[in-house]
């Protein structure tokens, strides 16, 4: 069977599809690469502009600093902790949230529904926020980096109509028949069956979590409790580095081009868990947010 030949414009618009994609990969891929490159380059180099695209007088120097850095280990161990538990949180409340609205027997769920939605378009503000997790007693501890977002209403949104669309209603019914109760029924037919959907959010809470450093900036005062990005806001953002805390390497923090080296090495430290962890995601990713996106 012959193939179909493109028209003039077909291929025109093809050529300028790909000239547009390319020059989108362009915009993205050099930024990454100007970090990476910079991060191992000679710190002269670097403040002297001389590092276009490709490394110059390769050194680890950096990220020999990086690991020195006592207060980035702390950091590095906090974000860790604040993902991990914080995501767990976010996840097992959005299908405890999501499953009952997507069942057609709930009474009363459009009111809850409403109320959920209505708190996407307003909220009290910074400053009452604050006060809530004042007088919750939450200041300054790592309650404050988990419990004020614990839920994500477009997630939970997503997750209950992937549930909708789905899970069929003859699966409870059978389900019910034999004697199985609501939460058996979660654990042992919604969860087994949501696996991408699951994927999806988990990875938005995650790479959330990860990159957070407001709530950290507004609630904690102990250095101790501060996240990864935190740190490296301080680095980045006010050239704040205490290179007392840098044991051994005397003879480097004499030079000015460290913090230069700090601030890039510390970008990809704090940037490649994420990027490690994203192959493993992405074959739920199109899948569970499509799903979930069919109806509302």
């Amino acid at each position: 069977m012959d193939s179909v030949r493109e028209s003039r414009g077909d291929r025109l618009f093809s050529v300028i599809n790909y000239t547009v994609l390319t020059l989108f990969l362009i915009t993205i891929l050099y930024p990454l690469i100007y970090i990476a490159s910079a991060s191992i380059s000679d710190s002269q180099a670097v403040i002297a502009g001389k590092v276009w695209l490709w490394p110059i007088q390769p050194t680890l120097d950096g990220y020999s600093a990086v690991f020195k850095h006592k207060l980035i280990w702390i950091g590095f161990r906090n974000s860790l902790y604040y993902t991990v538990v914080g995501t767990i949180i976010n996840v097992v409340m959005t299908i405890l949230a999501a499953y009952p609205l997507a069942r057609k027997d709930f009474y009363g769920k459009n009111v809850f529904m409403f109320f959920f939605v209505f708190t996407m378009m307003f909220s009290g503000g910074l400053i009452p926020t604050y006060l809530i997790v004042k007088d919750l007693g939450l200041l300054n501890t790592t309650w404050a980096m988990l419990l004020p977002g614990a839920l994500g209403v477009w997630n939970m949104i997503i997750t209950r109509t992937y549930f909708q669309t789905t899970i069929p209603d003859e699966l409870l019914e059978a389900s019910q028949l034999d004697g199985c109760s609501d939460f058996n029924f979660v654990w042992r037919i919604i969860l087994p069956l949501s696996g991408p959907i699951i994927a999806v959010i988990t990875l938005f809470y995650a790479v959330g979590h990860w990159n957070s450093f407001f709530n950290a900036f507004i609630y904690l005062k102990n250095q101790n409790l501060y996240p990864l990005q935190l740190v490296l806001r301080d680095i980045l953002v006010q050239n704040d580095v205490d290179l007392t805390m840098l044991t051994d390497v005397q003879e480097i923090a004499r030079r000015e081009g460290l913090r230069e080296l700090l601030k890039y090495s510390l970008i990809i430290v704090a940037t490649l868990p994420l990027l490690v962890a994203y192959p493993f995601v992405q074959k739920y990713f199109v899948k569970g947010i499509m799903i979930g996106s069919l109806k509302g």
